[in-house]
């Protein structure tokens, strides 16, 4: 028969084990595994502020004249006369006025969400040290403002406003007002303006600066930009001044700039304007942001994910059978819940292209088949994205350095199929609120402010300036506006 085998064990181990004590035939007790302490890395401190070494008496007397330049640069309204400064009180504003004009009064924290356009990081306390160590320090102040024709010219045309503020400002006009006077009027602002030139060329000159039909007639639209005040104009170049601050010192030489309350876009090639085109853009209800991005890829034919706020709004109410008449789709999104999509085609939200960037609001460049209001002096009437009038010419240029795009684009569209081009090169694009710029001679061109962020700007100027500068002098014209 077949025994079972048996494990053999060499006798000696067997009378080993046996003859343990009784302790240590017990089983030791289960203990927890005793788990590293972590090593906790001390957070290394944060390096000492650079010293500044003690002004000469001659550089204090400078630096003390130099900060009497605050209202000169759109930093407050007035200033007010103050006695000299010494000591840390003088080198605490001298730093101060340098991050101010170098990355703007108004701290980022203050800024609106829309505002996504932000300055660089900057220390005043490297340059000021070194500045005041080699007595450079009118050479060190020279390169703290922003390095930009547009910045200089509107420095220039603050100048003449304020001088136009502090003889009086200038007359109300009504239709009925005499020629000479509304002649005298245009002249506090246009140097160009003589006595034998015709009123409708100077009506119609003054119409181009603000942006309006040039009709060469006093309509309505025309006497209330006459008349707006000029505390208000003078505001409006601070504000100006100040998004300049914000900007970066260089600029990629290639790129698309939009200026959202002009409604244009302007294409740079070499840092040169080469082209622009009218657009529309977000309308007061439905801001366009501030910000700066790169164009990646255009997709041609795209269809339009209509936005839920949208689609709740404007879209939903309508009912099911009215949008499907009108070639919407209802569609269900992962989560249960239904969305609506406008298939690509002519009549498409989006036209024939859109340009994608990447940003947190969601907005991008594209076609509309709506073109009637490229020909309006009106607008800013989207909901936040910019139409654009000439989008194919654009698209052209983006592509132009792919020999297997370059002049392509039209037959993309015709394919009317949905495709995604990638960019030969990613394209800068900055969107911007200018609503004043001059010429070289401090001529300045104005445009309406349909989102009242120059005057929530201003406001907020005023405000750091009279919490850190010794030297701001309220501005009730400014301050106390709602």
């Amino acid at each position: 028969m077949n025994r079972p085998k048996m494990i053999r064990f060499p006798l000696l181990a067997i009378a080993g084990f046996t003859a343990l004590p009784i302790a240590a035939q017990t089983p030791p007790p289960v203990v927890a595994p005793t788990l590293p302490v972590p090593t906790v890395q001390p957070i290394p401190a944060p390096p000492p502020p650079v010293p500044i070494p003690a002004l000469s008496p001659t550089q204090e007397a400078w630096a003390n004249d130099w900060l009497k330049s605050g209202a000169a640069q759109g930093l407050m309204a007035r200033q007010k006369a103050s006695g000299a400064l010494k000591g840390d009180a003088l080198v605490n504003a001298l730093l101060d006025r340098a991050k101010a004009l170098s990355t703007g009064r108004v701290d980022t924290a203050d800024f609106l969400n829309i505002w996504a356009l932000r300055p660089a990081a900057f220390d005043p306390r490297p340059g000021l040290a070194k500045a005041v160590s080699e007595d450079r320090l009118a050479q060190w102040s020279a390169g703290l403002t922003p390095p930009w024709a547009g910045y200089d010219t509107l420095r220039k045309g603050l100048a003449k406003y304020e001088a136009i503020r502090d003889k009086g400002g200038w007359p109300t006009l009504t239709a009925g007002t005499s020629p000479d006077v509304v002649r005298a009027r245009i002249a506090l602002e246009d140097p160009a303006v003589t006595q034998d030139e015709k009123l409708v060329d100077v009506i119609q000159r003054a119409q181009r600066r603000y942006g309006l039909e040039p009709t060469g007639s006093l309509g309505a639209r025309t006497l209330e930009a006459l008349n707006v005040g000029v505390d208000d104009r003078i505001a409006a170049i601070m504000a100006n001044m100040e998004r300049w601050r914000w900007m970066p010192r260089s600029l990629p030489v290639n790129r698309v700039q939009v200026n959202i309350a002009a409604a244009v876009l302007t294409v740079f090639e070499g840092d040169q304007p080469v082209s622009s085109m009218r657009a529309v853009t977000g309308s007061p209800d439905n801001q366009t942001p501030m910000l700066t991005s790169s164009i990646h890829s255009i997709v041609v034919n795209p269809p339009w994910n209509v936005p839920m706020s949208i689609a709740k709004r404007e879209l939903f109410p309508k009912g099911r059978a009215t949008l499907a008449k009108q070639g919407y789709k209802i569609v269900k999104t992962p989560e249960g819940g239904e969305r609506i999509v406008q298939p690509a085609g002519p009549g498409s939200a989006l036209g024939r292209l859109k340009f994608d960037f990447n940003n947190p609001f969601a907005v991008y460049l594209h076609d509309t088949p709506s073109r009637g209001k490229f020909s309006s002096y009106d607008r800013l009437a989207s909901h936040g994205c910019i139409r654009l009038e000439k989008p194919v010419a654009l698209a052209e240029q983006m592509v132009a350095a792919d020999p297997n795009l370059n002049g392509q684009i039209q037959t993309l569209i015709d394919e009317g199929k949905t495709q995604r081009v990638s960019l030969p090169s990613p394209v800068a694009v900055y969107l911007l609120y200018w609503t004043a710029f001059a010429g070289n001679n401090g001529t300045v061109s104005f445009r309406a402010d349909p989102y009242g962020w120059d005057k929530l700007l201003a406001q907020k100027i005023e405000a750091s300036s009279r919490r850190v500068d010794p030297t701001a002098a309220p501005s009730p014209a400014i301050a106390s506006k709602d």
